[in-house]
């Protein structure tokens, strides 16, 4: 069995959905299509529910309305028979219904997951009614029948594997079943979702409780490539990275991923595949757990980083003091991304500000505060323990004209960070284009 994930552009309007049709009844082995909300649906969705905790119900009723004549207009669009077309009109009618019920009720958190959760569930909807008028045999799988998280938000595998395996050995005779990426149950039966990585999760998540023999992400690109196509020319796709290498790259830049989506596939060493939907016929990246070779393979950059200098004297042979530097950043519970020391100082890098002046005051108890704002992290990632390879030295010559804030290496054996001014970022991802590759 595969699992196939097809993000929002891939059912962002009914030529799209008629592609996936023609492209998902091509396979002949078992196939679980996640699928994610219609693009731009989750967004709509997300303003609506701020305007009801606004209480501004007039502006909440126009963006609902706005929205449900878009999907109306889809669903005339998709389908060619007026027992679908009645069918898809009766799917409208029902979940803006219910959406439509808050206007003139309180508001809380809960009811906005359940709000949220209208995008995925219209769209596998309106998708296996689809494939169900073009006489394509599938089965309907609601991901809040069996997709459930704990008390603590993280996935309950047990739950998950019981129940899946259980509705699919319902339906033996199927071999093509639809479900909704993101959203989930909670630890009380509440509609909720499943946050980081989103329908990728999903998908991740199903492939590794049922031990499938591939998980594929489907999105507008062939898969990582080795630069950022956006600044860099004649970028080219990598046809496989081990997980860790994925991990790196999505972490620190590439948008093709949430870093933490695929780690259930990881632990149970279930292949994970990147496909592009406009371009099928290529490959596209392979991840798993082996090794893929020595040497840099890919550079990834993440803009909006703040650099934080930490000068104590107190600093120097004092145990203790990067314990206590790091419970600030815990308190704030705010993530640190790159470090270097000296016996003097700590520079660190965050990429969420939120809390920046409250961390400021609390760390300037220890010594002097430099704070450099808008920096970027570029990540280069490969085999960089091997010592015959020279890769450090290959990226540090690269960027010799480019003033570097930060290096971090030694961290991981597959990654070199440097930080540079954001300014500087096109310029550096160019240079390690031309001389690496």
């Amino acid at each position: 069995m595969k699992v196939l994930k097809f993000g929002g552009t891939s059912v962002g309007s009914p030529e799209r959905i008629q592609n996936l049709a023609k492209l998902v009844q091509c396979n002949n082995e078992p196939v679980i299509i996640v699928l994610s909300a219609m693009a731009g649906t989750t967004n709509a969705l997300v303003k609506i529910t701020d305007l009801l905790y606004r209480k501004d119900m007039d502006n909440a009723s126009k963006q609902i309305s706005k929205l449900e004549e878009q999907y109306r207009k889809r669903i005339d669009e998709l389908f060619t028979t007026e027992i679908f077309k009645n069918k898809g009109s009766e799917l409208i009618t029902s979940h803006f219904n219910y959406i439509k019920n808050f206007v003139n009720r309180s508001f809380t958190a809960l009811q906005e997951k359940a709000i949220l959760a209208q995008g995925e569930l219209i769209s596998t909807a309106m998708f296996h009614y689809y494939l169900s008028e073009t006489g394509i045999d599938s089965a309907f799988l609601p991901a809040l029948n069996f997709m459930r998280i704990d008390k603590d938000g993280e996935p309950d595998y047990f739950y998950i594997q019981e129940n899946l395996e259980r509705i699919l050995a319902d339906e033996p005779k199927h071999k093509l079943f639809i479900t909704q990426g993101f959203i989930c149950r909670n630890a009380y039966g509440e509609v909720d979702n499943l946050k980081r990585g989103g329908s990728d999760y999903t998908a991740s998540l199903i492939g590794s409780v049922l031990q499938a023999d591939e998980v594929q992400i489907w999105t507008d690109i062939d898969g990582f490539h080795n630069n950022d196509p956006r600044y860099v020319d004649n970028t080219s796709a990598l046809k496989q990275l081990s997980f860790d290498e994925a991990a790196e790259l999505a972490y620190f830049g590439a948008k093709i991923m949430h870093p933490s989506s695929i780690m259930p596939c990881k632990l149970k060493s279930v292949p994970v595949r990147l496909k592009n939907t406009l371009n099928p016929v290529e490959e596209g990246t392979l991840i798993t757990n082996d090794e893929t070779g020595k040497g840099i393979k890919a550079i990834a950059a993440k803009d909006g980083i703040s650099a934080v200098k930490i000068k104590s004297g107190r600093m120097l042979l004092a145990y203790g003091f990067l314990r206590k530097v790091f419970e600030i950043f815990e308190i704030y519970k705010t993530p640190i991304d790159m470090i270097t020391t000296s016996e003097v100082a700590i520079s660190l890098t965050i990429d969420d500000s939120t809390n920046l002046k409250e961390i400021e005051s609390e760390l300037v108890k220890f010594g002097n505060v430099e704070i450099d704002e808008n920096q970027s992290i570029i990540c280069i990632v490969g085999d960089f323990i091997s010592e015959s390879t020279g890769s450090a030295k290959k990226v540090l010559e690269a960027l010799e004209n480019i003033p570097l804030r930060m290096i971090s290496y030694g961290g991981s054996k597959h990654n070199i960070s440097v930080l540079v001014n954001q300014e500087d970022k096109v310029s550096a991802l160019q240079a390690l284009s031309r001389n690496l590759f």
